[in-house]
């Protein structure tokens, strides 16, 4: 006959291998249907089977993007003979943001951007607006075709409406079916339709006292003026190596508002050690912080973010700008 103690310990036993048995028929249907699917995915930042070395992006040209374009419903272009971009300006919005009417070049253009690899993968990359009534129907689109999300933030300080940035992320063998799965969220979005480019006409700001201010050249579409700078370092998504440019950029955008002002929107990218001397030379300069934040789960070397806004005379914010620039490891794009 068992003692108290010995009857205990078994009734223990019993109890607990009962939970396990439990535990494990309540996974079983979850790890069945995630099987599958786990196995046709590339996830992102990580390398897949055979993928444990560093693959580069090869050159590609527009014939190569043709079904992604069709997917995406527009046209985009070549950056660098490596990168397919897309803009996605949401013009359908009207954006106040301390007391200035934001244009889709200032801080409310969706990009998104296609990178082809040796191994024959895809990365897709992108930065997207949507409405805070627009957030949650989109990401359970993107989530249920395999996109995801790497950052979640503002690029703006009181803005009416309120307005989300999201970064999405997706890898993998199939570019057409990344773009299926994008549009999908946009659709679930007051995204509008693209228009045919229009003629540039001159920008209403001292072009070149912003250049000589920031030491380097920049580029107008005719409602913003920006200026873009490049990290140094070659950055990796995982075993992905980015093209110069792609998701490691500082860019410094100008909307004019007369009389040579501007609103400024930028976004600086900062290894750890550089963050605290980028965002107090900003402040120096009587520029407001929006953000810090990453834009990527897996990049190496670490990648930090910050998101700016200032309103005044358009070159003494480019002077402003320039100890922020010269406390980062970067050099102009052009």
């Amino acid at each position: 006959m068992m003692t108290g103690d010995r009857q205990q310990d078994t009734n223990t036993r019993a109890i607990t291998s009962r939970r396990r048995v439990l535990a494990a028929a309540a996974l079983a249907p979850m790890l069945t249907a995630a099987g599958p699917a786990a196995a046709r995915a590339l996830p992102t930042g990580m390398p897949g089977p055979g993928h444990g070395k560093r693959v580069k992006p090869v050159p590609t040209s527009l014939a190569d993007w043709a079904g992604v374009a069709k997917a995406l419903g527009r046209a985009g272009d070549m950056l660098r003979a490596t990168t397919y971009h897309t803009a996605f300006p949401r013009r359908d919005l009207l954006v106040v943001s301390d007391g200035v009417v934001v244009t889709p070049g200032l801080a409310l253009g969706t990009h998104v951007a296609f990178v082809r690899y040796a191994d024959g993968s895809t990365m897709l990359m992108g930065d997207v607006v949507v409405t805070e009534n627009e957030l949650q129907r989109a990401t359970d689109a993107w989530q249920a075709h395999g996109i995801e999300q790497t950052a979640l933030h503002k690029h703006l300080l009181s803005q009416t409406p309120d307005i989300w940035w999201t970064h999405v992320h997706a890898h993998g063998h199939d570019a057409v079916a990344l773009a299926r799965g994008l549009r999908a969220g946009f659709d679930r979005t007051g995204t509008p339709p693209a228009l045919p480019p229009g003629p540039r006409t001159p920008i209403d700001l001292d072009i070149a006292g912003i250049e000589a201010a920031l030491g380097t050249k920049g580029v107008s579409d005719g409602e913003v003026y920006k200026c873009v700078f490049l990290r140094r370092e070659t950055i990796a998504d995982g075993h992905l190596i980015l093209p110069p440019g792609l998701g490691s950029t500082s860019a410094f955008t100008f909307q004019p508002l007369g009389g040579g002002r501007a609103a400024l929107a930028g976004d600086c990218a900062m290894l750890a050690g550089e963050v605290q001397n980028t965002l107090k030379a900003l402040r120096r300069g009587g520029i407001k912080l929006v953000e810090l934040h990453n834009h990527h789960l897996a990049e190496d070397p670490r990648l930090f973010f910050t998101h700016f806004w200032a309103v005044g005379d358009a070159v003494e914010l480019a002077r402003a700008l320039r100890p922020a620039v010269e406390a980062t490891n970067v050099v102009p794009s052009l």
